[in-house]
């Protein structure tokens, strides 16, 4: 394996703000004037992955002196085309709950906005659509979703999605206050950004493994503890993307939904330490037809070369994926029975034929009801798993429900003691009325944001 050079902010090359302008130094006891612009160090560009993508969602402006925060308010800056919904200061261009005086003064803005979306994916991802064909081999489509038809096939190689630049127009409408008196002036010229923040995308690296065994390259991220130990032993996540995010840039796995960096968050690495890993494919690895490409089997390599190449516990592997990424940890599990102790299923679905070696695994299963195809493949797996003695809990959520209902759904599927956990999400709760996301797209929108799922994985063993 070869280390990759991690280019930050790939996600927002090119991010541009603008600020600037005039200003008078009101310093007791001299009447120099000065210009902002002077004032003005730099202004760097914030993003946050949703469930439905990376978001550029604040813009930090740099002073050359601490700013007084209370002089602040939500119409000190205008952002062309963007709501902005807090302003403070802080020491570093970085979020907080609580703003504190500082060089930086953090305007933030509204996920909601329609430009705040940097992933644009075909089918709505982002919040916007193009209208083109479907990116996911398990999506319905005008086929009538026979196997096979429709949708990418194994070794398309036409990207699905699109990773847009992080770009901003800010302005200084009011006049700021330093903490020692000096007056910055309201003001009408820019400046662009130098910088870009991609809050946790930028603690994943990136690497290439060429595997001997299938002749195969595969660019992937990886996240390694913040205090990594090789005396210690980590779990190790696997997390497969869909066929929307073939064949972009290596980041595109950790930028198109919560699926890979949710477990890399700092309110999951405080309670499991682990190592997050997310290949990104250059062609389609799978289909409906369920005959994969030599890909495939390369996953498989490259999860057991990173579990030697540091210290992961084998007994704590697990796989996780959405739509060609659960069809993926699906047929791993089947092809390679003692490869992962637990796996995240995303709307997927494998012949149900095939899946008697998933009677032993640990698994926890989310799919939406109106999901014409996985829906119904996921229903005839959980059968044949029953019929195979194994008990199957199930349940039916609420899409729309809130972080609490959510964790309460999680506590009694749960108490049901139960190696697999089959949750459907209600006919029409995981989609928004105009948002042109369907509800294959709309489940692992929401799937990844469940906290307690994720715990329940973390916490299995071989």
């Amino acid at each position: 394996m070869e280390r990759r050079t991690f280019i930050a902010g790939a996600a927002a090359a090119g991010a541009a703000a603008v600020v600037g302008g005039t200003a008078l130094d009101a310093a007791a006891d001299t009447n120099e004037t000065a210009s902002t612009a002077d004032h003005v160090r730099g202004a760097t560009a914030i993003t946050k992955v949703f469930g439905d993508g990376q978001k550029l969602i604040a813009v930090a402006v740099e002073y050359d002196r601490d700013i007084d925060g209370s002089t602040l308010s939500t119409s000190t800056f205008a952002v062309t085309g963007r709501t902005v919904t807090r302003v403070y200061t802080n020491g570093a261009a970085a979020l907080a709950e609580r703003g504190r005086d500082g060089r930086f003064v953090v305007v933030e803005l509204s996920p909601d906005d329609a430009a705040a979306a940097l992933w644009v994916t075909q089918q709505g991802g982002g919040g916007t659509s193009t209208g083109s064909p479907s990116p996911s081999p398990s999506e319905s489509s005008g086929s009538g979703g026979a196997p096979g038809a429709g949708g990418p096939k194994v070794g398309d190689s036409t990207p699905g999605g699109t990773i847009v630049a992080a770009t901003a127009s800010v302005v200084q409408k009011d006049t700021l206050r330093t903490t020692r008196g000096a007056r910055y002036a309201a003001t009408g010229t820019t400046l662009t950004t130098s910088a870009v923040v991609n809050l946790v995308v930028d603690e994943f690296q990136q690497f290439t493994f060429d595997d001997p065994a299938t002749g195969q390259t595969l660019r992937y991220n990886l996240f390694i503890p913040k205090d990594y130990n090789p005396r210690k032993r980590y779990p190790l996540v696997l997390f497969m993307h869909d066929a929307s995010v073939v064949n972009v840039a290596t980041e595109g796995p950790l930028v198109q939904g919560l699926g890979a960096v949710c477990w890399a968050s700092a309110e999951d690495q405080a309670k499991h330490e682990s190592f997050v890993l997310a290949p990104e494919y250059g062609s389609v690895v799978i289909d409906d037809d369920y005959a994969p490409s030599t890909l495939f089997d390369a996953t498989a390599n490259l999860v057991q070369a990173v579990t030697e190449q540091y210290s992961i516990d084998e007994n704590r592997r697990y796989t996780t994926g959405q739509s060609m990424g659960a069809m993926m940890s699906l047929g791993l599990n089947i092809r390679y029975p003692d490869l992962f102790a637990a796996a995240f299923i995303v709307a997927g679905q494998w012949p149900a034929a095939q899946v008697a070696p998933l009677a032993d695994k640990n698994l926890w299963i989310v799919v939406s009801q109106d999901d014409d195809k996985a829906y119904p493949g996921e229903n005839a797996i959980t059968a044949a798993i029953e019929d195979a003695g194994t008990q199957v809990a199930t349940a039916v959520w609420d899409g729309q429900s809130t972080a609490a209902q959510f964790a309460a759904d999680v506590r009694n599927l749960k108490a049901q003691k139960a190696p697999v956990n089959y949750a459907s999400f209600l006919t029409g709760t995981t989609v928004t009325s105009g948002s042109g996301t369907s509800a294959h797209m709309g489940t692992w929108h929401i799937a990844y944001t469940i906290p307690g799922i994720r715990d329940w994985i973390m916490r299995q063993s071989k």
